[in-house]
């Protein structure tokens, strides 16, 4: 293991009893939103792919995290505390948006879970984005930091309880509410709900080149 892949943990925000936002030394590594980091413990063999939370303006790195049961790496970082040290190998991966796109593009972003990780980077990195975010999660206080987005540009569309934006899943508020076929959209999250978002935007017009996903479960 390389002294030059080590980086510290600056802090640890809890937001669910499963899911936190690690804060990390970034000593000054280049990426793009949308991209990804391989973490791990320092010295374990074991790492696992999180995209990156925080902005490209940031000073450190952000990635938030979910805990699953049979997740071993999950389950390691959870333990960790300031200055303890991992290892990122990257920043890595295509899913980013076209630069000359920023300003004048129309976006949506349709997430699952933890997948809401990119598009929290988007918005961070590129405030002037026009965009809509619809976050599909079982239930409202998994609506992660909620608060940092534009109120009206966010969804919350909850399938076990009613107190997010939208009682059901995102599919059905797409199939609700379609999209228009001038839309950038990118999908990030569980394979099921990929595949079903693609046929949906397919079927109401929106171009395939304009359709982005990356699968996180």
């Amino acid at each position: 293991m390389h002294s030059d892949n080590l980086h510290e943990i600056i802090s640890v925000r809890h937001l669910t009893e499963t899911a936190y936002v690690l804060q990390i030394t970034r000593r000054g590594l280049p990426f793009k939103a949308g991209q990804h980091i391989l973490l791990g413990k320092a010295g374990s063999i074991h790492n696992r792919e999180y995209s990156i939370y925080s902005g490209e303006q940031d000073s450190f790195f952000e990635v938030l995290v979910k805990e699953v049961d049979e997740g071993m790496v999950s389950k390691q970082l959870k333990k960790l505390k300031t200055g303890d040290k991992v290892q990122i190998e990257g920043p890595l991966g295509f899913f980013t948006i076209i630069p000359e796109l920023i300003e004048n593009g129309k976006f949506l972003f349709i997430a699952t879970g933890s997948g809401i990780a990119p598009f929290h980077c988007f918005t961070q990195s590129y405030p002037e984005l026009n965009y809509k975010l619809f976050h599909g999660v079982r239930y409202a206080n998994e609506g992660y930091e909620k608060n940092h987005y534009a109120k009206n540009s966010h969804i919350l569309c909850t399938s076990g309880d009613r107190l997010g934006d939208f009682y059901g899943r995102v599919t059905d508020y797409i199939r609700l509410n379609p999209v228009s076929h001038d839309t950038h959209c990118y999908l990030c999250g569980n394979f099921n709900m990929i595949h079903e978002v693609f046929d949906l935007l397919e079927q109401q017009g929106v171009p395939a080149e304009q359709v982005h996903a990356e699968v996180y479960f």
